[in-house]
């Protein structure tokens, strides 16, 4: 499922709404964004199966814990799913505008830059914000109960740390979407996603069962 996520993510992006013509160039390639669309949702679904998976581990150590985790992740994949509107959306605005006269056109930019600016928000600050915060009670719950290597756990504790700086620095402003700092920030917990990924295919979790109270202290 993780590496689903990162499928996903990738064939989710539409390259072209960087573009500065990009308004007039949707509406040509409507295909590829029907399949970014298509693999948004796809991706959201995978984000909700890895969260319902992960929930009785994130249980097994502390309840109150494991509801937060939950809330905080779902409400990251819902906002996934809101996100498919914005670019279906601005698809339709592109058909429009390439079928509407000129003398429409700074009406159609005006809307079509605060949909794509909607995208933005939706996609990297209201699905990140709340993802992350579930990532960092995951991995705090795994350090706790030993399921997987302790490197791991404390890499995926900074790795959501820095995607929580990144996407306040983006909230400010202080850095753009498009900026190196704001993928360099975020490249340590894809990474950890990704061995976390590889591990549990190799190794699984720790066969030994584990049982902690809510400190943490082994039963």
């Amino acid at each position: 499922m993780l590496i689903f996520s990162f499928v996903f993510g990738v064939l989710s992006s539409v390259p072209t709404l960087e573009h500065p013509n990009y308004l007039g160039k949707l509406a040509e390639i409507e295909m590829q964004v029907l399949v970014a669309i298509f693999f948004q949702a796809a991706m959201a679904i995978v984000y909700v199966l890895i969260t319902v998976l992960f929930y009785p581990i994130v249980k097994k150590y502390n309840k109150s814990l494991a509801v937060g985790y939950f809330a905080f992740r779902i409400i990251g994949a819902g906002f996934l799913f809101v996100g498919i509107g914005s670019l279906l959306l601005l698809l339709g605005l592109s058909q429009s505008f390439v079928a509407a006269s000129q003398a429409n056109s700074l009406y159609f930019e005006i809307i079509a830059e605060l949909l794509r600016q909607g995208r933005d928000i939706l996609n990297h600050i209201g699905m990140i914000l709340p993802w992350s915060i579930g990532g960092l009670i995951l991995y705090f719950c795994l350090y706790k109960i030993r399921l997987v290597p302790m490197w791991l756990s404390i890499w995926g504790i900074i790795g959501y740390t820095l995607s929580l700086v990144s996407t306040f620095l983006l909230m400010l402003n202080i850095i753009a979407l498009m900026n190196p700092v704001y993928f360099i920030l975020n490249a340590p917990v894809a990474l950890c996603e990704l061995l976390l990924a590889i591990y549990l295919i190799v190794r699984g979790f720790n066969p030994i069962e584990i049982t902690c109270n809510e400190n943490g202290d082994k039963i």
